[in-house]
């Protein structure tokens, strides 16, 4: 390889790094900061924390359900309820009643099981008519058969969950190809300011040698003018390009998820096309195995088949065991109150209790519906995903070997180049050829050289994109 095409390359490969720069990352650095702040980044992890919430949720309904309920009741228009603390005066009136002749009333059945009885629900129902009603209960409840709504509900969980880890290894692979990416435009954008200013300085030898031809009459002033301008132009086109890297800096920055910083500085390099690099695998049955995009729609399509059984289960019954203590107190004012009492003012319960709609609407047949459209929508996704891929790797391998293609053209565009502006400096150093055709000999040069790098860079996204359609990224 010439000399000149190998200084090339090797500015290719690297950045230069300033002795004024300020914070300096590397590629790497780069990659790892992104990775830990990037707002994608941070978003798909806290979805992957609600993912994970929503298993231990699922896992939650499996457990009894424990509430605790408090009733208070104001009721108007009640006077003040008198009672007897006595609840046996039924029974007492039975057994101290008799006919004329002497003989009890009511017999030994009535005075004991009739009366105290009849006693309870008097006084009960005296109980009603309390102005304040005041009720705490505690209630537990487990479901004992829910059409498998429970399990099948864990199981969507954890798909889900699954989902949205894989979605966090793919927005890092993404945020990984966007880094290298703006990486690989900065190290052009700073190789190409160095080859600008090595332009500008075979340009200012050339404006020397113009201004000391003027004084010696071998020059005309047309000629130095055509060189001030070329100057210019060039002197621009640096400004320009040093402004378009302080701004792809600092989106490289806003990527990684850091503030803008105009001295920042980064430094790395680029892969060389020579070194050859393992072409990346394209059999289509191992590209499904490793893009991510389909692991994703596999799982979901698991997660809204298990959706249908839970849809499905609206036709059936739901069975659960209830229990619970209700502590009552009603009295004719709000500061009154009884202690609890386990036999007198708490009631126990226990129930079994069957639940099973028989007509909603048609809401469980459309529920059932749409969870059956919503996975055959996905199916179909995933199949449109898959043919996708397969146009996308054959468009990525095209831009691939077109980029090889350019590299071989820009380094003959190279040799020529600089064999060109050789020969014509001479010639034009000795009289022989034209200050017009010395300038378009430079000019050519510069853009030959800016192309080279151009194709490099090129080389390097499309061999990224390659590696990104083919899950190997």
């Amino acid at each position: 390889m010439p000399r000149h095409l190998a200084e090339i390359s090797a500015l290719a490969m690297c950045m230069a790094l300033p002795l004024w720069a300020g914070a300096t990352y590397t590629r790497d650095e780069a990659v790892k900061i992104a990775l830990e702040k990037s707002s994608d980044v941070r978003t798909a992890e806290e979805e992957v924390i609600s993912a994970n919430s929503q298993v231990d949720a699922g896992y939650g309904n499996a457990l009894p359900s424990i509430d605790l309920s408090a009733t208070v009741t104001r009721i108007f228009g009640l006077d003040d309820v008198e009672t007897s603390h006595k609840i046996t005066n039924a029974a007492k009136g039975m057994a101290d009643s008799q006919d004329d002749n002497g003989h009890p009333n009511a017999n030994a059945f009535d005075t004991q099981v009739v009366g105290p009885a009849l006693d309870g629900f008097i006084n009960q129902m005296s109980k009603q008519g309390y102005r304040w009603q005041s009720s705490v209960g505690l209630t537990a409840t487990q479901v004992l058969y829910a059409q498998g709504k429970v399990g099948t509900g864990i199981e969507i969980a954890k798909a889900y969950k699954h989902v949205k880890e894989v979605n966090l290894e793919n927005v890092k692979a993404n945020v990984r190809y966007d880094v290298e990416n703006a990486f690989d435009q900065l190290i052009y954008l700073d190789s190409a300011i160095t080859i600008l200013y090595e332009s500008k300085n075979m340009l200012q030898e050339n404006l020397n040698f113009v201004e000391q031809s003027l004084k010696s009459g071998l020059a005309t002033e047309l000629d130095l003018i055509r060189v001030q301008l070329s100057m210019d132009q060039l002197t621009s086109k640096i400004n320009n390009t040093e402004k378009s890297r302080v701004l792809a800096r600092n989106a490289l920055l806003n990527t990684m998820g850091l503030e803008w910083d105009s001295e920042v500085q980064f430094q790395g390099d680029l892969r060389d096309p020579a070194s050859g690099y393992t072409y990346p695998d394209t059999s289509m049955s191992n590209v499904k195995k490793r893009r991510k995009e389909l692991v994703m729609l596999e799982a979901s399509e698991e997660m809204l088949s298990k959706n249908i059984d839970i849809e499905e289960g609206g036709y059936k019954p739901t069975i659960a065991l209830v229990g619970g203590l209700k502590y009552t107190n009603n009295k004719n004012h709000f500061y009154q109150w009884d202690a609890p009492d386990w036999d007198e003012n708490i009631n126990k319960y226990i129930a079994l209790n069957l639940t099973m709609n028989l007509f909603n609407g048609m809401k469980t047949k459309e529920a059932v519906v749409q969870a059956k459209s919503n996975l055959r929508s996905t199916q179909i996704k995933k199949e449109t995903a898959e043919r996708g891929f397969r146009v996308q790797i054959e468009s990525c391998a095209n831009t691939l070997e077109d980029a090889n293609s350019q590299i071989e053209i820009a380094k003959r565009q190279i040799d020529l180049a600089q064999k060109n502006y050789d020969l014509t400096n001479a010639a034009y150093k000795i009289g022989r050829e034209t200050q017009l055709n010395l300038l378009s000999a430079e000019n050519s040069l510069r853009t030959a050289k800016l192309d080279y790098m151009s194709a490099i860079v090129e080389w390097n996204k499309a061999y990224n994109a390659l590696l990104q359609a083919t899950g190997e990224y």
